[in-house]
C-alpha cells in the first residue's frame, strides 16, 4: 500500500481533533484526520451535547409539575421515556453530521479507522484489523480523548452503567445509585431525579462537587437534598451484589456498612486517557497515569508528535481541548501571537439543577497560594430578574487579590449560571481589576446584575443587599 503524504495528521475527531483539523486547513496545511468511531468524539456523541438534551427534557418535566407557581395549569402530565432518549440521540447525530460537513468544506481527508504510530512521521490506519491507509506527515497530533474509569466490581452491564449506558437506557429506573459527585455524576443524578427516580449519591470526599468552592458545594447539597436526593459523603461502595434485575450496594460510611437495593447504578468515578495501542512504546512520548505528557505548546518529547484534549493533563473539558487544538496548530505554523493556555482562565460548568459554574481559584485555593483576599457574594433572591423567573435560589461569589484588585476567581450556583460565567472568563483573560468591573454597566433587568453586585460586595459597595 502506497503512502499518502500530508502536512498534518490528527488522530481522533473529538472537539480537540476536529478543531485542530479545521484550523490546520485554514492555515494552508494539507490535513488528514483519523477517527475510529464517530466524528465529534465523546463530546458530541456521548457526552456534552446529548446529556444536555436529556437534561433539557428533565427541566421541562420539572417545570410542568410546578406550573401553579406561574398561574398555569396542566392535567395528566406524563412522558415517553423512549422519545426522550431518541431525541437525545438525534441531537447527537445531527451535530456529528455537521462535523462531517465541516470536514468536507475545509477539504480535510477523513480516514475511518484506528491509527497507530509506525515510526517517525508515519501513521498506519486499520479497520477491523485490515489495513486502510499508510499516512506520512511531519506533524502528528494525538487527540484520542478518554473513557470512563472502571473500578474493580463496577464493570458496566445492564445493571451498572457508565455515562454511555446511562444515556441510552431501555426503561426508567425507579431507584438509582450514583457513585461519584463530580460534574458527570451530578448531571445524571439531576436528570433521573427530575424524571422521578429516587436517587442516592455516594461521594468518597467530604463534600459533593469537590473541585468547586466549598460554599458552592454546601449550597448544592442543601438544594439537592431539598429536592429529595439522598447524599452520602465520606462514603464508598464496598461491594455490589448484582441480582436478576437490581443491585444491592454495601455502602461504607466511616466503617459502618449500610445495605441498600437499587434498580440501577451509575459509576462516575473519573476518566482514563486513551493512550494505549497508539505505538508510543517506540517513541520518546511519556505517559503519566494514562495521560500523555506535553509542554505548554502541546509538544511531546518526540519531535513532530503532539497531544491535546482529554488524553493530556486536565482539566478534562471539551472547550479546553478545542483551545489547545488552536494553540498547537498555530504554534506549528509559527504565528507570532500564540500564547500558552492558562488553565485558571478556563470556565467549568455543571448542568445539574441548580446549575454550577466557576472560573479561576476558589477562596481556599487562593489563600493556599498566599493571597490576601477580598470576597463578595450576592444572592439570587436579591435580583429582580431571578424573582420574576421564579428562580430565587442561588448566589454569585467573587474572589479578589486584596493588594492588586485582580479577579482571582468567580463561582456561581443557580439558574443559567453556565451562560453567565463567560463574563468572568473574559474579565480574567483581560486581567480585569475590581475598578474595571465597578465601571462596567450591567443591563437591567438581567441575572448578570448579580455579577456586578458580587464585585461591589467584595469592596463594601453592594447596592441591593
Amino acid at each position: 500500500m502506497s503512502e499518502q503524504q500530508f502536512d498534518i495528521v490528527i488522530l481522533g475527531a473529538g472537539p480537540g481533533g476536529y478543531v485542530a483539523a479545521i484550523r490546520a486547513a485554514q492555515l494552508g496545511f494539507k490535513t488528514a484526520i483519523v477517527e475510529r468511531e464517530n466524528l465529534g468524539g465523546i463530546c458530541l456523541n456521548w457526552g456534552c451535547i446529548p446529556t444536555k438534551a436529556l437534561l433539557r427534557s428533565s427541566e421541562i418535566h420539572h417545570l410542568l409539575h410546578n406550573l401553579d407557581a406561574y398561574g398555569l395549569k396542566a392535567d395528566n402530565i406524563s412522558f415517553d421515556f423512549k422519545k426522550i432518549i431518541d431525541r437525545s440521540r438525534k441531537v447527537a447525530g445531527q451535530l456529528s453530521g455537521g462535523i462531517k460537513h465541516l470536514m468536507k468544506k475545509n477539504n480535510i481527508t477523513v480516514f475511518d479507522g484506528t491509527g497507530k504510530l509506525m515510526g517517525k512521521g508515519k501513521l498506519a490506519v486499520t479497520k477491523d484489523s485490515k489495513p486502510v491507509a499508510e499516512l506520512k506527515a511531519p506533524h502528528i497530533i494525538i487527540a484520542t480523548g478518554a473513557r470512563a474509569r472502571v473500578l474493580p466490581g463496577l464493570e458496566p452491564d445492564k445493571l451498572v452503567w457508565t455515562y454511555r449506558e446511562a444515556m441510552t437506557p431501555t426503561e426508567m429506573p425507579k431507584s438509582l445509585l450514583v457513585i461519584g459527585s463530580g460534574a458527570i455524576g451530578m448531571e445524571f443524578a439531576s436528570f433521573y431525579k427530575n424524571m422521578g427516580a429516587q436517587v442516592t449519591v455516594v461521594e468518597l470526599m467530604d463534600r459533593i462537587l469537590p473541585v468547586e468552592d466549598a460554599d458552592i458545594s454546601a449550597f448544592a447539597r442543601k438544594a439537592f437534598e431539598k429536592q429529595g436526593m439522598k447524599i452520602m459523603t465520606g462514603a464508598k461502595v464496598a461491594k455490589l451484589n448484582r441480582g436478576a434485575n437490581d443491585v444491592e450496594a454495601e455502602i461504607d460510611t466511616a466503617g459502618k456498612i449500610e445495605k441498600i437495593k437499587f434498580d440501577r447504578v451509575i459509576s462516575a468515578v473519573g476518566i482514563v486517557g486513551n493512550s494505549e495501542n497508539l505505538g508510543l512504546e517506540n517513541t520518546k512520548v511519556k505517559v503519566d497515569r494514562g495521560h500523555i505528557t506535553v509542554n505548554e505548546w502541546l509538544q511531546t518529547d518526540e519531535p513532530g508528535v503532539y497531544a491535546i484534549g482529554d488524553v493530556v493533563q486536565g482539566p478534562w473539558l471539551a472547550h479546553k481541548a478545542s483551545h489547545e487544538a488552536v494553540i498547537c496548530v498555530e504554534k506549528i505554523k509559527g504565528l507570532n501571537d500564540v500564547h500558552p493556555l492558562n488553565v485558571e482562565n478556563i470556565p467549568g460548568c455543571t448542568y445539574c439543577m441548580p446549575q454550577v459554574a466557576s472560573v479561576g481559584l476558589t477562596e481556599a485555593k487562593a489563600k493556599e497560594k498566599g493571597y490576601t483576599v477580598k470576597v463578595g457574594k450576592f444572592p439570587f433572591i436579591g435580583n429582580g430578574k431571578a424573582i420574576a423567573l421564579g428562580e430565587p435560589e442561588g448566589f454569585v461569589k467573587t474572589v479578589f487579590d486584596a493588594k492588586t484588585g485582580e479577579l482571582l476567581g468567580a463561582h456561581m450556583i443557580g439558574a443559567e449560571v453556565t451562560e453567565l460565567i463567560q463574563g468572568y472568563g473574559i474579565a480574567k483573560t483581560l486581567e480585569t481589576t475590581e475598578i474595571d468591573l465597578f465601571h462596567t454597566v450591567f443591563p437591567h433587568p438581567t441575572l448578570s446584575e448579580m455579577m456586578h453586585e458580587s464585585v461591589l460586595d467584595a469592596y463594601g459597595k453592594v447596592i441591593h443587599m
